[in-house]
């Protein structure tokens, strides 16, 4: 099979399997009421999906799994590992204590899912890693918003909802198997050094690539997490249907395309430059809400701008980093960056709801302008010559 087709397949696995990453946050109301979930509580369906990932990734890494199994076999495994704890939590849970216990175990096995899913992308694409990369980006970001359209086109009760991302991640995983396969440029990863961690925050232009992630992943995850509570309280949509499929739209469709035009962008134009200019929109954008919180028009208008603009950097910090890291120690780099950057999410999805409720959903979202503000200024660092 060609390279393309294989892209193809990996992007479509990842939107198969991804589905389980929000699968609970879209439900999250019917959970709070079936299991007695406190605000805070409620904010962890998604939080300890990220500290999860943060956890499997590291773990991954350490254990070096994908030298020890082939790409696609772990995805498909991890898969399996994600749908059997989302039907479980749709089954078998009791309680907020075993919920939010599912919900990490769903997040380390995304995290046998996505950074593999790289990799294979990268095997094939070593040379156009920016725009292809975009594309798994993409596919991520509607991946993870399909819950949303499930929970809004469907009248499925929750547990319907969580049944249909398992049946979704049950085909990502038996495509993974049977059709993707790494490409020729697939090389061997280094055993993980810790030690090099501390080597990378000291040379300037892989801390700044970090520091422009960290910035990126203070937004992303936050927004995604509580933008059908932001739909809600400004009004622009109604109701189950409404909200769901706006959300998909933002979240999940303009997020791809936004991923696709910064993928072909910083091929030509250079990562830095485009991860800047991205942020800078992103922020923005979430600026801008402020203003016409109630013009549903125009807040519609804006959202969709920021949906595109929030994640089109993403792909392009995981491609810096493999450009300006010791190459002997990419994979320890690429793991630190993302399990550093997850944990930063964990932050902004936990403090947003308890911030709105002191100034309202239109006053807290844009603060989360404040990391792609920072982030915009590390990359503007980087884009110029940076004395080691």
């Amino acid at each position: 099979m060609g390279h393309r087709w294989q892209l193809g397949l990996v992007a479509l696995v990842q939107v198969l399997v991804l589905a389980l990453w929000f699968s609970a946050s879209a439900v999250a109301p019917a959970l709070r009421t079936e299991f007695a979930l406190s605000g805070a509580q409620a904010g962890w369906l998604t939080a300890t999906v990220q500290i999860g990932f943060a956890l499997g990734a590291v773990g991954s890494a350490l254990a070096n799994l994908a030298d020890r199994i082939r790409p696609n076999v772990l995805i498909t495994l991890s898969a399996l590992f994600g749908v059997a704890a989302t039907t479980a939590l749709a089954l078998l849970a009791h309680d907020a204590g075993t919920v939010l216990a599912l919900r990490l175990l769903t997040g380390v096995s995304m995290a046998g899912v996505y950074p593999p899913g790289m990799k294979i992308v990268v095997s094939w694409f070593p040379n156009a890693r920016g725009s292809a990369l975009g594309l798994l980006v993409g596919a991520l970001a509607v991946g993870s918003a399909a819950p949303q359209l499930i929970n809004g086109l469907t009248t499925l009760p929750w547990r319907g909802v969580l049944l249909a991302a398992s049946g979704l991640a049950l085909v990502g995983a038996a495509v993974s198997l049977l059709l993707v396969r790494p490409g020729p440029a697939m090389r061997p990863a280094r055993v993980p050094d810790p030690r090099y961690v501390l080597r990378m925050f000291r040379d300037p232009r892989q801390r700044l690539v970090n520091l422009g992630y960290f910035g990126h992943m203070w937004e992303l995850y936050a927004l995604w997490s509580w933008l059908p509570a932001y739909l809600a309280a400004s009004n622009a949509v109604h109701g189950r249907l409404g909200i769901g499929v706006a959300a998909f739209v933002v979240a999940g469709l303009y997020g791809l395309v936004g991923c696709l035009v910064a993928g072909q962008w910083a091929d030509r134009r250079g990562r830095a430059h485009v991860a800047m200019v991205a942020m800078l929109l992103s922020a923005g954008c979430g600026l801008a809400s402020v203003l016409v919180f109630d013009n549903p028009v125009l807040f519609l208008v804006v959202l969709a701008a920021w949906g595109a603009t929030a994640v089109a950097d993403s792909a392009q910090f995981s491609a810096a980093l493999t450009e300006v890291a010791d190459q002997e120690y990419v994979g320890t780099a690429l793991t630190a960056q993302t399990a550093i950057g997850f944990l930063v999410s964990v932050l902004t999805i936990q403090a947003l709801p308890a911030l709105a409720d002191l100034v309202g959903w239109r006053l807290a979202v844009p603060l989360l302008a404040v990391g792609p503000l920072l982030g915009a200024a590390a990359m503007a660092r980087l884009r110029t010559p940076v004395r080691a």
